[in-house]
């Protein structure tokens, strides 16, 4: 097996090592930035919803108030309001998803499903817990989401304790058999926002193979370019300086003296080469004579 080939088996099996672990940081480090960018635009949804049930419960509802008695307005409740506008943002996101997910809600539209429900019990069951994130498949594609809880609040009881004490107009529309029996600081529900995983890990999975072709372009590059070196600095020399003292150990003197040019190890091989024949060749003329 020659030096070239060794040096090549020994560079090839660094070079795949290293490739394979820096694809797989690389690939780690990429999917947890990608499911990083999910998670914070689901929160940047989750705040809309916020800022938007803050606006209507402070400045719509008030002005609202005086029509209610007649008219039960549901654009004065903070989570329709939310709920709506979200709602708006879909048609142009459509993936994108926003729910005021309720156990026992007025509008059925709240009514939460069964991953819901389990959502909801785990904050009642952990009322410590501020938010859950997970992830889960959608007729769409794979979906993350980000859940907060849904407290009751006393400004809640004036609609949601019993049929007798809230609104004539509400109880009209939507009956006495919905939205009823909640109880102050229960959770009754979780505000769920869902947004697709498909486009950021599309990203992250061209961001890879593009990281990953350039390093295995670079890699190539540097083989070529070691192998070039080597065999120019090292394996020619020491090819011809073994040639030379083949033909030396035969009696053979007529050729040229190896030309060490380079001032590192080869070339002082090569200047001891030189010496050696000289020597040896001296050394063989005073016997012959």
């Amino acid at each position: 097996m020659g030096l070239r080939l060794k040096f090549n088996i020994v560079l090839v099996l660094v070079f795949f090592l290293g490739f394979v672990v820096a694809g797989w940081i690389s690939y780690e480090l990429l999917q947890r930035n990608a499911r990083g960018e999910i998670v914070r635009n689901a929160r940047v949804m989750m705040e809309a919803a916020l800022a938007i049930r803050g606006f209507t419960s402070k400045e719509v509802r008030p002005q609202l108030e005086p029509l209610m008695a007649t008219t039960f307005l549901p654009q004065s409740v903070p989570a329709y309001a939310a709920t709506e506008t979200m709602g708006a943002l879909r048609k142009n996101y459509p993936d994108y998803g926003y729910k005021e997910a309720t156990l026992n809600p007025t509008n059925p539209r709240n009514r939460a499903t069964d991953w819901e429900v389990d959502i909801v019990t785990a904050f009642k069951n952990h009322r410590d817990k501020p938010e859950i994130v997970g992830e889960r498949d959608t007729p769409t594609g794979r979906s993350m989401f980000v859940a907060r809880p849904i407290h009751v609040e006393p400004g809640c009881l004036v609609c949601h304790s019993t049929p007798a004490v809230a609104p004539k107009s509400m109880v009209a529309l939507y009956g006495e058999v919905n939205g009823f029996g909640w109880k102050l600081n229960d959770v009754i529900g979780a505000q769920v926002v869902s947004v697709p995983t498909a486009l950021p890990i599309h990203n992250a999975n061209r961001a890879f193979v593009t990281f990953m072709g350039s390093l295995a372009a670079v890699f190539l590059f540097v083989f070529i370019a070691l192998n070039v070196m080597l065999n120019s600095m090292i394996v020619r020399p020491i090819r011809d300086m073994a040639r030379a003292a083949d033909e030396v150990s035969t009696g053979n003197f007529d050729l040229p003296e190896f030309q060490a040019k380079a001032q590192d190890e080869i070339g002082v091989l090569g200047a001891s080469f030189n010496r050696m024949r000289r020597s040896l060749e001296k050394a063989m003329k005073m016997l012959e004579g």
